[in-house]
């Protein structure tokens, strides 16, 4: 893909910052099992608050000092869709080696982690409301930038199970908040006709955070990688396979 053209751009959907959220159908009361458990607090279309979804700050039971986290809630401003309300909120904690693999010996990965990413998109040429909720399985920090990936457990506009992934920066020294999602411009390749597809988000995948910040805003605290647990083998190196 060496040029980019405004119908490539439609084509993979970056004129809807989820892909299908532009073609939900028409807003319906939240009477479904489904959507009354994502209504806090994020709800389905027909009740999706004009305002961030709320994201605790303090006094959470799990929360512990000098473990990787990230939390806030905020608006974008993503240039593709200028005039929509798009709001991401964010709850992130690491649990370092808690999610075994198979075939791994360490009892999971260092980036192993958990909570909650809300996220809900209003287009104004339609009206409609797309929203998903979605469990952190990822988080790696690096000074006040942080990439996560979540796993979607009830939406509108997302089958349940798909991954994508955020990265968020800390604004320093006046600078905005940042967030980026790895659809729309990002994570595509060619398919068996010559078309686009969304690829698959492996775990922490995440692009830089390209959207600013316009209102709300996010905390990220940085941890260094933390080491196995005693008697465990440590992960990989770098191109350790490739040798």
């Amino acid at each position: 893909m060496s040029v980019i053209t405004a119908r490539t751009l439609a084509a993979v959907g970056v004129t809807a910052l989820l892909a299908g959220f532009a073609a939900v159908g028409p807003p319906a009361a939240a009477s479904t099992a489904e959507a009354r458990g994502a209504a806090s607090p994020v709800r389905a279309p027909a009740a999706v608050p004009a305002t961030a979804p709320s994201v605790a700050t303090t006094g959470t039971a799990h929360e512990k000092a000098g473990v990787a986290r990230v939390r806030g809630a905020a608006r974008i401003d993503y240039v593709y869709s200028p005039d929509d309300t798009i709001r991401f909120s964010v709850d992130a904690e690491a649990v370092p080696f808690t999610r075994p693999l198979p075939g791994v010996e360490l009892p999971g990965l260092p980036t192993d982690a958990r909570g909650t990413v809300r996220i809900s998109h209003h287009v104004k040429a339609t009206g409609r409301t797309g929203w998903s909720v979605a469990d952190v399985d990822c988080l790696v920090t690096g000074g006040g930038t942080a990439t996560l990936t979540a796993t979607v457990r009830k939406s509108n506009a997302l089958d349940p199970g798909t991954r994508f992934g955020v990265s968020v920066q800390q604004g320093r020294q006046g600078q905005p908040d940042r967030l980026g999602f790895s659809w729309g411009v990002v994570n595509v390749a060619a398919d068996t006709t010559g078309g686009l597809k969304a690829s698959p988000v492996g775990s922490c995948m995440a692009p830089a955070p390209f959207a600013p910040v316009t209102d709300g805003g996010f905390t990220v605290r940085h941890t260094e990688l933390p080491l196995p647990p005693a008697g465990s083998a440590r992960p990989a190196a770098p191109h350790s396979r490739h040798r």
